[in-house]
């Protein structure tokens, strides 16, 4: 299928130039923190030297019960640095070498001053997957509801304060809210893709695999959460296919699993504690729901997800399909909570939500209040990217 970059795609990118934008100022404006060394040490540590720590995969132990996905994201950048100096001091003549006494084989923080821009390769890969989601979303919704509802949608995430405070910032929970859409969205395409021909499908098939090993390598219960998940969406939309969706989940989850035990170098003893960890235990709460609707500084996304309910619960058009999966979506992940290991599942949740208000406000936009609903939409944009910005210097701290 041919790419055309035509003036939609152009105001997308502007959007996730917007976004890039907030965080690279973020970035430059913070500190490394002992959390920043932890994510930098643990994940060179992955990738260099694992520890010989009898039961343990580095020297951080089990990790904090979270996934191996964040650290090797934080690690590779600094890992890759590395390898290139040293590769490029052993041309020179060993007279003139500048690594010669091994500095580089420290820690971060030892390497520091070898090491360039430490700050921005540790946050920088995080800001890339939250800019993937980003740039995933806007397909989506506009697959499902057009140029308005994807500009919605995608304009809510880029100016969600939240969303900003989680890319700038190592952490498994921005990976998972970036491999959980994705998972949900592919099953969807895989179950879509089962009514035409099956050699068609083995290509979808491989992606549903390798987004579930992702997900699962960034946290547990988002894996599972997004299994579930996809066996339902599956036998709804799979129809007369409906004997293949087990088949092919079962796979998928074979698979999954060999990608999760190499994020753990294929060694038993550390990849045991995915099973014995407790990261998949968890229970249902309010506590999500108060944290991100009760802030101020998601005033405007407050608003509109009480005029988007208003209007799903009112108007029949806008209760479809398409709006009905991510609302289900955003509603149960904003009631998980973890009961063994930190995490934010309603940090997961964000994006269905966005995806939800999208698709109900585009459907609206084709109705006879068009323009009170695009005034109502852009005053919305436009105070949730002000109040985004002045929250910003209390992000950075």
């Amino acid at each position: 299928m041919k790419i055309q970059i035509g003036r939609p795609q152009r105001l997308a990118a502007l959007l996730l130039l917007f976004f890039l934008a907030q965080c690279l100022w973020v970035v430059h404006h913070q500190e490394l923190s002992e959390h920043d060394y932890r994510y930098a040490r643990c994940g060179r540590e992955m990738w260099e030297r694992p520890s010989p720590l009898a039961g343990y995969f580095t020297t951080c132990g089990n990790l904090g019960g979270d996934g191996t996905f964040a650290y090797r994201v934080a690690g590779l950048p600094l890992t890759t640095q590395r390898l290139v100096l040293l590769g490029v001091d052993k041309l020179r003549s060993p007279e003139n070498r500048l690594y010669a006494g091994g500095s580089l084989n420290g820690s971060t923080w030892e390497a520091r001053h070898e090491i360039g821009s430490v700050k921005y390769l540790l946050h920088l890969p995080f800001i890339f997957f939250a800019m993937w989601l980003g740039a995933g979303l806007w397909w989506v919704t506009r697959r499902l509801f057009g140029n308005e509802g994807a500009f919605f949608a995608l304009g809510m995430y880029c100016c969600c304060p939240e969303v900003v405070r989680f890319s700038v910032t190592p952490n498994n929970d921005v990976l998972a809210m970036w491999g959980l859409y994705g998972l949900v969205y592919t099953a969807m395409g895989v179950a879509h893709a089962m009514q035409g021909p099956q050699r068609k499908w083995k290509p979808r098939i491989a992606l549903l695999t390798a987004a579930m090993g992702l997900v699962a390598a960034a946290h547990l219960l988002a894996a599972m959460f997004g299994f579930v998940a996809s066996l339902v969406l599956m036998l709804y939309l799979a129809e007369r296919r409906r004997s293949y969706v087990m088949q092919i989940l079962i796979f998928a989850a074979v698979g999954a699993l060999v990608i999760l035990f190499g994020f753990y170098a294929f060694r038993p003893a550390p990849f045991s504690y995915v099973f014995t960890g407790g990261a998949g235990r968890f229970w249902f709460s309010l506590d999500g729901v108060r944290r991100f609707f009760g802030s101020i500084a998601n005033g405007p996304i407050v608003v509109a997800t009480g005029v988007a309910l208003v209007l799903y619960a009112g108007i029949r058009r806008c209760r479809y399909f398409g709006n009905t999966v991510p609302l289900v979506m955003a509603a149960l992940l904003f009631l998980l909570v973890t009961t063994q290991v930190v995490t934010t599942p309603w940090l997961w949740a964000l994006p269905f939500l966005f995806t939800f208000l999208g698709g109900v406000f585009s459907d609206v936009f084709e109705m006879r209040q068009r323009k009170i609903f695009l005034g109502l939409t852009g005053m919305v944009l436009l105070t949730q990217a002000v109040i985004c910005l002045t929250a910003l210097p209390g992000i950075a701290q």
